[in-house]
This record gives C-alpha cells, sequence and structure tokens, in this order.
C-alpha cells in the first residue's frame, strides 16, 4: 500500500495521566521491602511515593504517563516520514513540575492541552531490577482532577485518531471525561484506539471495557495476559486473537518479544518480533502502540505497521525509560521495511 497522511489537523489526541517517570535500578530486595508484585502497576499515595522514592536512592526523570509516551513517539517518527502533529490532554499541578512537562512535550513536537489543577503533578516511580523487569508506583496527583470539561472537543474532532488506555477508568470524573471522548470522537468520525493498559485494570473493569469497546474502538492493544483476562483463560494465541476481532476491528496482541498478533478485519497475521539486549521495559507497550498508529497514519499496511511497532518497542526496551533522544526515526522505519 502506497504511504499516505490521511487529511486531518492533527494525528492522534492523547488523553491521559500526564506523570513525570523517576526510573530506579534497584535490587530485588527493593521490591521484596516495599511489598509489592514485581512487574506489577501500583497506585500510592502521596507519602508512600516519597517512601518507595527513598528506597530507590539514585534516580533520572523523565515525561511519562502512557498516552504521553505514545505521542511523543509518534511525533518523533514524524522527523523521518511528516504526519500531522499529535496533541495530548491531561491534568497536571500548577507548579514548576506542571510548566516543566508541558514544556518538554511542546518541545518534542506535540501540541499540548494540559488542564492545571492544585494537587500536584502527579509521577511514576519504576523500580528496574536486575531481570529488568520494572514494577511502577504511581502517584496520580492532578491526574485524578481531569473532568470531561476539560476536553478540548474541537482539537479532538480535528483529529485522526483519539488514543486513550485503561487507566483512565481509575477514577469516576476520568472515566468520565474518556467516555465523552469516545461519543465526541464517534460523532466527528475520529478513529478510536484502545490499550488495556494493565492486567490490574482488565481484573477491575473487564465488564465496562466488554461493553464500551465493541461500540466505539477502531483499533484495540493489549498483551497476552490482559486479553486472556478479558476473554477467556486457557485460550492460546490464536483464538485470543480472532475473539479480540470480534470486539474491534482491528486487534493487535502483544507476546513480548516473540512480536505481535494483528487481526485486522478478520484476517490474523503473526509478525515476528526483533531480538535485542533489553535494559528496561518500561513505555514498550507505549512505543509498540506509536508505531502501530503511525504506520496506520502513512497508510501502511496492517503487517508493516505491525512490524514498526515491534521495531520501535524492541528499540526502547535499549534504554531506560521512555528516552527517545538517542532513537534515529529513519533507521527504525528502515529496519521494520
Amino acid at each position: 500500500m502506497r504511504d499516505i497522511v490521511l487529511s486531518a489537523e492533527y494525528s492522534v489526541f492523547g488523553l491521559e495521566n500526564p506523570l513525570f517517570d523517576h526510573v530506579a535500578a534497584v535490587a530485588d530486595s527493593v521490591i521484596a521491602a516495599v511489598g509489592a508484585p514485581k512487574g506489577t502497576m501500583n497506585l500510592v499515595d502521596y507519602p508512600q511515593m516519597r517512601r518507595v522514592l527513598g528506597l530507590a536512592g539514585q534516580y533520572r526523570s523523565i515525561p511519562g504517563g502512557s498516552a504521553a509516551n505514545t505521542v511523543r513517539a509518534i511525533a518523533c517518527l514524524s522527523r523521518a516520514g511528516a504526519v500531522p502533529p499529535p496533541a495530548y490532554s491531561g491534568a497536571v499541578g500548577c507548579d514548576p513540575q506542571g510548566e516543566e512537562y508541558e514544556r518538554l512535550l511542546a518541545s518534542a513536537g506535540v501540541v499540548t492541552r494540559l488542564a492545571c489543577k492544585q494537587q500536584p503533578t502527579g509521577c511514576s516511580v519504576i523500580l528496574v531490577t536486575p531481570d529488568r523487569e520494572r514494577t511502577m508506583f504511581t502517584f496520580l496527583g492532578a491526574c485524578r482532577e481531569y473532568t470531561p470539561e476539560d476536553l478540548d472537543r474541537e482539537l479532538l474532532g480535528s483529529s485522526r485518531y483519539l488514543y486513550l488506555t485503561g487507566y483512565m477508568w481509575d477514577t469516576e470524573n476520568q472515566r468520565q471525561a474518556a467516555l465523552a471522548a469516545g461519543v465526541t470522537a464517534l460523532r466527528a468520525g475520529v478513529r478510536v484506539a484502545f490499550d488495556l493498559a494493565d492486567p490490574y485494570a482488565v481484573r477491575r473493569y473487564r465488564e465496562q471495557y466488554l461493553s464500551w469497546i465493541p461500540a466505539h474502538v477502531n483499533v484495540l492493544f493489549g498483551n497476552r495476559e490482559e486479553f486472556r483476562l478479558l476473554l477467556g483463560e486457557g485460550l492460546d494465541d490464536g483464538e485470543l486473537a480472532a475473539l479480540a476481532g470480534e470486539l474491534a476491528p482491528q486487534a493487535v496482541m502483544k507476546i513480548g518479544a516473540g512480536g505481535c498478533l494483528v487481526n485486522f478485519f478478520g484476517q490474523v497475521s503473526r509478525i515476528e518480533g526483533f531480538p535485542v539486549r533489553t535494559v528496561d521495559t518500561t513505555a514498550a507497550g507505549d512505543c509498540f502502540a506509536a508505531g502501530y498508529l503511525y504506520g496506520q497514519l502513512r497508510g501502511f499496511s496492517a503487517e508493516r505497521s505491525a512490524r514498526l511497532a515491534n521495531r520501535l518497542a524492541s528499540w526502547i526496551v535499549t534504554v531506560e525509560g521512555c528516552d527517545l533522544e538517542r532513537l534515529d526515526p529513519a533507521e527504525v522505519l528502515r529496519s521494520s521495511e
């Protein structure tokens, strides 16, 4: 399929939690001391966040949040093959961290629509153990105060895709904002891409997801565990991909180093991954979504979009956090052809 940039003022409108990622390499004993299951995302309050940060010791800070990582990666890929700019909306604190977050997104080429709240800007402490697994402790802070009134419906209606994740269901006002965004997208003819986000989110909101996805979602992302929790334990990869395709026209199941399975309007393909030496798995799924959506914006086939998704995800796990500064987007695009 020839490369096409579909007509829209903005490419992807990301809606989610603006968070600073504080990334620290730690021993397994630190995870044990915190008392959280390795590899999970845990919502914490401010004192708990400060305790985990204290146990972490040295760390580096990078602008994060799942959907923000995705739109930053799309903006980065756009340097090698232009698509309209992505946009991003969420709530930050009226504090220096919120101002810095907005500055960093804007400098990356993202159009921002950030609401300013009285709570502190949120953050996620990411503890990376020697096996390269990451365990996250997220203080949502101002993120939790985002409401439907903060949504820029005009900008959303001028975008090609709305992208959001299951984390928006964690507070009622954010869930209402997500539902409002879905209705706005549907009325404006904007495609909706949705990532299941986390196994624990699927456990919490399975019935809500199953009710909402078929009527709103065009592209559904998830990993093997998330799809099993959503669709049924004991199913093999092919069965999961087939059932996921009954929920959305495009369903993409990530299977780690093995790559992914894509159900594109009923046609299932398995796309092999790219072997790399993993440093940190933070943002692998976020960049995977960025690669796939960027490919669709360019008019790539589903298979080529999935190869690009695999390639970008394999690159980001070779660095700490979602640090895109050293990414060569032209090389990533060439190596995924």
